[in-house]
């Protein structure tokens, strides 16, 4: 079994920082990756932390990923945007587009965005965040252009991504209410996760390369391929195939076919239709009120076991508190390919060195 180091989340973001830095990127570009890769972690998403260090590496090494690219506006019609990402970090071309969506919400009380053509935007319900800190409500489709992993249901091969669906609603005197998860049974960073850990896999999410149910996250990352399944049979296919068509097509990018496939799995390139609004453009005057109640009254049920009932959003604040205490988790194979790409971009081995003290 892989041994586990724990890390403590502001010097983890120092070295993160210090990766891309050099790397070749710009200081802010730099900041907002570290942001949002240990704020993945902090929440509890592992999948799409600091372990997407060593394949975003990959990638700029391969000439996919383009370092200091901006969101460009493509067309803009007043309070829908149209941006093209460039290639470039999304956890930058997404942050611009989220503040643009964010200011044309506030003056028109709604707002589309279409990005495309941006790498790997990463948790999406960091976005869903941003809008939530502003106030507004918003709603977020996303698909992975041509690196297809799941596959469709009664199907046996892999025909799309993962394909994110995401939506938040702020709360006045809590943390918002987040809902954001992947169309597939797990996300493909968690098979990750479990590979690096030498840990299979739950049954039902994964089929081999002959279409058989396994539990072996290998096959995801090792050819023969085989698949990631889609939550819920028919249903979580359904939503995928939505967001594929709303955030690929209607955002102005590609959606997943014979001309768009990649050649690298680390070339991940997102597509996202976001919607914003401000709810205050609605006639709800007891909208929080409502929200409120509703929560109560769900909560009012019976537990049905020892873990108790949680609303939406309530799993990842927990894990911020653990971890903010502790220290951010990370397996020592993960550990050991993020080092790795911290020489690859460059970093001194005595600078590697005195972040490698981190872990404990």
């Amino acid at each position: 079994m892989s041994t586990l180091h724990l890390i403590p989340p502001s010097r983890l973001h120092q070295f993160v920082q210090a990766i891309w830095l050099h790397a070749g990127s710009s200081a802010e570009e730099a900041r907002l990756v570290a942001d949002h890769l240990v704020a993945a972690n902090l929440a509890g998403h592992d999948s799409h932390g600091v372990g997407m260090i060593p394949s975003y590496m990959k990638s700029l090494a391969q000439g996919f990923l383009q370092l200091n690219q901006h969101a460009s506006i493509a067309k803009d019609a007043g309070a829908v945007l149209t941006l093209h990402g460039h290639n470039g970090f999304g956890q930058v071309a997404a942050f611009e587009a989220m503040q643009l969506g964010i200011e044309r919400a506030a003056r028109l009380g709604i707002a589309a965005v279409g990005l495309h053509h941006s790498h790997h935007i990463g948790r999406i319900g960091h976005w869903a965040e941003q809008c939530a800190a502003a106030g507004f409500v918003s709603f977020h489709f996303v698909n992975v252009m041509g690196d297809p992993m799941v596959a469709p249901f009664n199907g046996s091969d892999r025909r799309f991504g993962t394909n994110p669906f995401c939506a938040i609603f702020p709360r006045r005197n809590a943390k918002p209410l987040l809902l954001d998860f992947a169309t597939s049974g797990i996300a493909f960073g968690k098979t990750r996760v479990a590979w690096n850990k030498e840990q299979q896999v739950a049954p039902g999410y994964l089929i081999d390369h002959q279409g058989q149910p396994t539990t072996e996250p290998g096959v995801m990352h090792q050819a023969p391929y085989g698949s990631l399944m889609p939550f819920g049979l028919h249903k979580g296919y359904a939503l995928a195939t939505m967001c594929e068509i709303l955030g690929g097509a209607l955002s102005g990018g590609r959606t997943t076919h014979d001309e768009t496939l990649v050649t690298s799995h680390d070339a991940i390139f997102n597509c996202m239709t976001t919607i914003i609004v401000n709810p205050d453009a609605f006639d709800a005057p007891a909208m929080q009120e409502e929200a409120e109640s509703f929560l109560d009254w769900v909560k009012q049920s019976p537990q049905s076991g020892e873990a108790p009932i949680q609303v939406p959003g309530e799993w990842e604040e927990q894990n911020r508190v653990a971890r903010e205490r502790d220290g951010i988790p990370l397996d020592s194979n993960s550990w050991e390919q993020i080092c790795d790409a911290a020489l690859q971009a460059g970093m001194p081995q005595e600078e590697l060195a005195a972040f490698r003290a981190l872990t404990h």
